[in-house]
């Protein structure tokens, strides 16, 4: 078969006799170029679009673009005006929306690194008589800690938390690359498909496991005691608590299987109450100001922070709601993954000296019957002033944010 090509075709840059006569009539392969102005020609040869497009959509032969700026052809008006403001209007966008981003970012990861620090601390703390309920208890310990320890005990184990998100995120993506397990829940679920995604997130919780055991023990452990943590000790010592080797441990080292599952439970609820309570955050909020449409005059910036706002408020929310509902699980499977490992913690009680972990819990069941036992009800929420430092700081910091993007936006009005 031969190609629809014409003799002398040249690309889309095609010009007619002009072309072939400009460079001679033997051109490359020695055919002779050839003239499609006949109506002959035309229907029988394939033709591409005529060479003067710009600007243009149903020229026909021998009609020209119009020009801009020619005395018949003015340009409409607005058009420079328009493109300028809406690529500014664009660049302010971008810029409010990365800002906004940036400071829930760095509340939820750096800012409050602290607080979960002394939390942990507490919550596994069997001896401690000072339950660190209040914030201000929790900020008094804070100072104690920086005093003796210096600044950097309040950030222990920061990195080896940034490597079991990254570890959660890859696995949720590569298990549900090769698997029809739905990654995401779309609008039109099923109970077969929120089975699916829930046994997608078990998976991910299932490995996550012994980094996640590992991390909690860089998070926990006295820096007085503590030699500095390599950047990738928590893949070793998680890998090596897979096939059990590694670090030494004590007699009471629980097996995997049996923090597995209190960990599942923890993370499968924790997704749960967190997914529900955003969007009944976000239906209300929409419900009491329903989204406007945009139009000229409304400045940009302001724009995004009603676009942004409403997000980051339910996930706040959300979040606060589930760590205060499962705290007493939180307690439990923190004990239970440090038990047996010869972890040795600051004294929560005095801000000085430390303490060795030394549990025998049988298993979750008899975890909780015992702090129930011999540290009563408020044992399971032992550091709970953390919680309270940390979403309180996180509230003002959005509380910030949201200041500094008014300001911003009646100032471009």
């Amino acid at each position: 078969m031969q190609p629809r090509r014409p003799e002398g075709f040249d690309g889309l840059g095609y010009r007619g006799s002009s072309y072939g006569a400009g460079r001679g009539d033997d051109y490359q392969h020695g055919f002779p170029a050839r003239s499609f102005s006949s109506s002959g020609d035309l229907s029988q040869h394939w033709v591409t679009t005529p060479p003067d497009i710009p600007g243009s959509r149903n020229l026909h032969w021998g009609e020209k673009t119009p020009v801009y700026g020619g005395d018949n052809n003015p340009p409409p008006a607005g058009v420079g005006e328009e493109s300028s403001s809406g690529g500014t209007g664009e660049q302010l966008n971008r810029f409010a929306g990365f800002g906004i981003g940036l400071a829930s970012l760095f509340t939820e990861n750096v800012l409050a690194h602290p607080c979960i620090v002394l939390r942990r601390q507490c919550q596994i703390n069997y001896h401690a008589r000072n339950y660190h309920l209040s914030p201000f208890s929790i900020v008094r310990l804070m100072y104690s800690f920086t005093k003796t320890q210096g600044p950097r005990a309040l950030w222990k184990g920061m990195g080896s938390t940034f490597i079991v998100q990254g570890i959660t995120l890859g696995t949720e993506g590569i298990i549900s690359e090769f698997t029809p397990l739905p990654r995401d829940l779309t609008h039109k679920w099923s109970p077969k498909h929120i089975g699916g995604h829930l046994l997608l997130k078990g998976l991910v919780y299932v490995i996550q496991t012994p980094f996640y055991s590992a991390s909690l023990i860089e998070t926990v452990q006295s820096e007085i005691i503590h030699d500095n943590p390599g950047i990738l000790d928590c893949l070793k010592e998680g890998i090596g608590r897979i096939i059990g080797l590694g670090v030494p441990h004590s007699k009471r080292l629980l097996p995997l299987l049996a923090i597995t599952f209190p960990t599942v439970l923890h993370g499968i609820l924790h997704y749960i109450i967190s997914s529900v309570v955003q969007k009944c955050v976000l239906f209300i909020i929409k419900r009491k100001k329903p989204t406007q449409s945009s139009i000229d005059g409304v400045n940009t910036i302001q724009n995004t922070l009603d676009d942004y706002f409403p997000e980051l408020i339910a996930n706040f929310a959300a979040s606060l709601c589930a760590d205060v509902i499962l705290y007493p699980l939180e307690t439990v499977m923190h004990r239970l993954h440090i038990q047996g490992t010869r972890t040795i913690i600051d004294n929560t009680d005095l801000g000085h000296e430390v303490l060795p972990i030394n549990t025998q819990y049988e298993g979750m069941r008899d975890c909780i019957n015992t702090i129930n036992r011999q540290e009563g009800v408020l044992g399971f929420y032992k550091g709970f002033g953390a919680v309270v430092v940390q979403y309180t700081l996180h509230v003002a910091v959005l509380q910030i944010t949201k200041l500094i993007y008014t300001c911003l936006s009646q100032k471009t009005t």
